[in-house]
């Protein structure tokens, strides 16, 4: 018996193979890896930084939303054009797509925004309603000024009933350089890294 421990060992070190023992089985890869897609609209480049980390740490495809009519470059002038839009319920037309067909591709969404006025910019109203997410996994993550989330996750988790919401990741814009590490230990809680 010893002798067979011995052999297993020593093919396991030299060719790389698993031991198996008689009790129980050792779980094979699946080989199904699954395709992540980081979309995220951002005006002042917090959330654009946050979806970086994200993709350093996960991989994917990155797709930045964009809207047809730019936001004003001044903080007053985009909060103005933001709670009218917030006010009147627009949808504002998207400059940036991707088709239904290439969405379908994706298991794992992760969704990025900052918070205006308690929830998602009305842009990311535009880009959730464009398409059926039922069976896909969506993961969001925001920036903010100092009032959290807001109502965002449920905001989502309303425009996307038939997929599963996982625990957001939220962080106020001044802090966004330095939470590469918050980051990591929210992917790692998350399983999406090790």
């Amino acid at each position: 018996m010893k002798i067979i421990l011995v052999l297993s060992v020593i093919c396991m070190v030299i060719f790389g193979m698993p031991i198996h023992s008689g009790e129980g089985s050792q779980a094979e890869p699946s080989g199904n890896t699954p395709k992540i897609l980081i979309a995220f609209f951002s005006q002042t480049n917090n959330t654009k930084t946050i979806a970086e980390y994200i993709h350093s740490f996960v991989g994917g495809d990155m797709f930045h939303v964009t809207t047809k009519k730019p936001y004003p470059a001044d903080y007053n002038g985009t909060l103005q054009v933001a709670r009218a839009e917030r006010d009147n319920n627009e949808r504002p037309e998207l400059a940036t797509t991707i088709s239904p067909e290439d969405m379908e591709k994706y298991d794992v969404i992760f969704l990025g925004h900052p918070v205006w006025f308690g929830t998602i910019p009305m842009a990311m109203f535009t880009f959730l309603e464009q398409y059926d997410l039922s069976g896909k996994t969506v993961v969001p993550f925001c920036t903010h000024g100092r009032g959290g989330p807001g109502r965002s996750v449920s905001d989502i988790a309303s425009l996307c009933p038939n997929a599963t919401i996982l625990q957001g990741f939220a962080v106020a814009g001044s802090s966004v350089n330095q939470a590469q590490n918050d980051v990591a230990v929210w992917l790692r809680q998350l399983g999406y890294i090790r």
